[in-house]
């Protein structure tokens, strides 16, 4: 069983000052837009094109989020494996939080600098080779360079596997860091190793320290998360909920990736999520200053209202990609108000 995580870290104590947080934005989207290429490590860019992450983090915090991910989301050897540059993992991760805790402790309010760790690449034991043990020293590997970057917390996002969240929290809780974690229910409405949004609150249940917060991120579209986040919701814990979504629904347009989510779209997506339980808000791909300005606004203004229906939801900003996330008598009942829609 797992231990309460202290309240002592920033993260819990930012949550008992303002309720709700606004995390930050798109990563990738948002380099790209400054000139990364398809194919290349943003990781690199903290060492040869440092200004512009500080850029990045910068506009974030302007835009109103008081929680920024270092620029470190691929910063494993594995991952770093791709790039030659498996023996710079230490480096680029001390130089991400370094970046971004720069950034934090100019402004004149409180920034929580989160440590971006994102999966492996790698599939652990039986389907693969990476023992747990492996992937427990990989992860402290880049959590160690965070921590030395004077990051606030180990924020483990996009995971698929429930073994590799156990490995990666693992690895926090060996380098005494405090840790929150989020699934991609991007199959499904399941993450693609088959893991239920109700289901994400008790994957760690065995590490020593629990999570400060847990929740889900990316996925396919905002309508699919919020749906998520109400199967994260119904299934009770006193941690608080991360949801981190993209803006709208991806679709190519030729060989771009274009988001159907407009500012307002997100600022009633964050008022949809505060209704159904979020503590932590944010946008993933394909957000913009722009989207996050709007949701500021949405998480200032907002009053609570009743927990939303899926089919409220639908209504309200657009229809859902994947099919709920089990339909069998053991799925939780979700909300539903009047016919289901498609």
């Amino acid at each position: 069983m797992s231990l309460p995580q202290a309240a002592s870290n920033p993260l819990s104590q930012l949550i008992a000052e303002k309720g709700v947080l606004l995390a930050d934005g798109a990563t990738g989207t948002n380099l790209f837009a400054m000139g990364l290429e398809a194919g290349e490590a943003p990781e690199l860019w903290n060492t040869d094109a440092p200004e512009k992450i500080v850029k990045l983090h910068q506009d974030f915090v302007d835009a109103g989020s008081d929680i920024i991910l270092t620029n470190s989301f691929g910063g494993t050897r594995h991952r770093l494996k791709l790039h030659h540059a498996q023996d710079r993992v230490f480096e680029l991760n001390k130089k991400a939080a370094e970046i971004a805790r720069n950034v934090a402790d100019q402004c004149d309010r409180k920034i929580i600098v989160a440590g971006s760790v994102g999966p492996t690449g790698e599939l652990l034991v039986p389907l693969g080779a990476l023992t747990y043990e492996d992937a427990v020293t990989a992860f402290a590997e880049q959590i160690d360079g965070l921590k030395a970057g004077g990051a606030d917390i180990a924020w483990i996002e996009t995971m698929s596997a429930p073994d590799e969240i156990r490995a990666a929290a693992q690895a926090a809780v060996n380098c005494g860091m405090p840790y929150v974690y989020t699934g991609s229910f991007d199959t499904a409405g399941k993450t693609m190793m088959g893991l239920h949004p109700r289901d994400i609150r008790g994957v760690t249940s065995d590490i020593p320290t629990a999570p400060v917060a847990v929740g889900a991120n990316c996925g396919v579209g905002a309508s699919d998360i919020l749906a998520s986040l109400l199967d994260i919701s119904a299934a009770g814990s006193s941690e608080p909920i991360i949801v981190k979504g993209n803006c709208g629904i991806p679709e190519f347009r030729g060989s771009e990736i274009y988001y159907s989510g407009t500012p307002p779209l997100m600022a009633e997506y964050t008022r949809l999520a505060i209704d159904a339980g979020a503590t932590i808000i944010g946008g993933c791909c394909g957000t913009s200053c722009d989207h996050l300005k709007a949701m500021r606004q949405a998480i200032d203004t907002h009053q609570k209202h009743a927990r939303p229906s899926v089919d409220e939801i639908i209504e309200k900003i657009g229809p859902m990609r994947n099919k709920i996330a089990d339909s069998g008598e053991a799925a939780p009942r979700r909300e539903r108000r009047g016919r289901r829609r498609a």
